[in-house]
């Protein structure tokens, strides 16, 4: 088939041409970072928490004019007296729970470099997590400190190996030192993953794992109320069930935060659930412009053929076959398609440009871009595949009885 034929053609029909070609663009620029979106959504869900999920729970007691020492005393042993429970430990929150230690961070006394979510932990807490530690050494006892602001002046801890590599890339993090304000860090272990509470807050791609690890002596007012409960998944959801009315027997005076008070998987679950939702949004808006661009390519070309029907009756004729016919139409849409996936990547490139400076996204990977032509070149001969065959199927003395 030859290209210029098409080419006139389509120069005679300039207007109804362009609209279709700009109606392709726009669905490949809106085409590809949607499915961006969507990727992230679904990257961003799928994040290594760097705890043993399937076997921890988080019990959560407010009582803010108690003392910490009792509190603490009455919850961890009325938990650790339930059956199936493996070990409990003090702590001020896990992933996707509320945040409660962001703080930031220099390395140099004066200048800021990042804001890591501090985890802090009691005796055992690493234990209990199932934190995994690469490098350097376990705590011991004489890291756990107890302080009525917030740490000790001088604090040992493990930060996480993506975090390590923001702070000292491609160094040995093991014994360096960073502050926030007046408190002082020493590096002694890094950890495989531990994930911020928050990991999809808008700090970046790479922050999801800026975390610290303290070890600290519970009570007073660093870790009161707050605690780790691990058992075997099975057991689980009754263990959970049991220690939150064992949490409200031990400590009546106190609040259970039900809300909080939950295994960590359901935590996952409902931190990521606007995630799923925009991402089924997405996914809609995809299948709902995809169909609108097929429903656009098949009027135009049902419209197209009902106009050349003697045109067609002509070239029938004259010896052109149904196969000829059918490729005329393909390659003519094939066409349209090209020049509007051309002005559509151009507008992608233009609609990431604005989403990262409103919304903070990465860039739009270049491998989207072909993904999109291939999906639209591919609508867009499935959609003009009915009207061309019935150009093709049409008589030749039909079409040209009133030539």
């Amino acid at each position: 088939m030859q290209v210029a034929p098409v080419l006139a053609a389509l120069r005679r029909h300039r207007l109804a041409a362009m609209l279709i070609a700009m109606e392709i663009a726009l669905a490949c620029a809106v085409l590809c970072n949607a499915c961006f979106l969507v990727a992230e959504r679904l990257n961003s869900m799928r994040i290594d928490s760097g705890v043993d999920e399937a076997s921890l729970a988080l019990i959560h007691v407010d009582c803010d004019q108690c003392n910490g020492n009792d509190v603490n005393a009455r919850l961890e042993g009325a938990l650790r007296a339930l059956p199936g429970v493996q070990s409990v430990a003090a702590v001020n929150a896990l992933p996707f729970s509320d945040r409660a230690g962001d703080n930031g961070i220099n390395l140099d006394r004066e200048h800021y470099v990042a804001v890591p979510h501090f985890y802090l932990g009691g005796p055992g807490a690493a234990e209990t997590l199932g934190l995994r530690l690469v490098a350097g050494r376990k705590f011991i006892p004489e890291d756990f400190r107890r302080s009525d602001i917030w740490l000790s002046p001088d604090t040992s801890v493990w930060i996480s190996r993506a975090f390590a590599e923001r702070l000292w890339p491609g160094q040995d993090p093991l014994g360096k030192e960073f502050w926030s304000d007046k408190f002082h860090f020493t590096v002694v272990g890094v950890m495989d993953h531990l994930a911020r509470p928050d990991p999809s807050g808008r700090r970046g791609p790479d922050a999801s794992e800026y975390a610290v690890f303290a070890p600290t002596a519970p009570g007073g007012r660093t870790l009161t109320g707050v605690f780790a409960v691990r058992a075997a998944p099975a057991d689980l959801p009754r263990v959970l069930r049991e220690a939150r009315a064992a949490a409200q027997k031990a400590v009546p005076e106190g609040v259970l935060n039900l809300d909080q008070s939950r295994m960590v998987s359901e935590l996952r679950q409902r931190y990521f659930h606007q995630a799923r939702v925009m991402a089924s949004m997405l996914t809609g808006v995809i299948v709902a412009l995809l169909m609108v661009t097929a429903l656009g390519i098949v009027g135009l070309a049902s419209f197209w053929v009902q106009q050349r029907r003697k045109q067609i009756g002509v070239r029938r004729a004259i010896g052109a076959t149904r196969l000829d016919i059918l490729y005329y139409f393909q390659t003519e849409n094939f066409l349209i398609v090209t020049g509007g996936i051309a002005i559509g990547m151009l507008l992608a490139f233009a609609l990431n440009i604005a989403l990262m400076r409103i919304y903070e996204l990465p860039r739009l990977p270049l491998y989207y871009l072909p993904v999109g032509a291939v999906l639209l070149w591919v609508i867009g001969q499935l959609a003009v595949l009915g009207p061309a065959l019935r150009a093709a199927s049409v008589p030749p003395v039909v079409a040209t009885r009133s030539v």
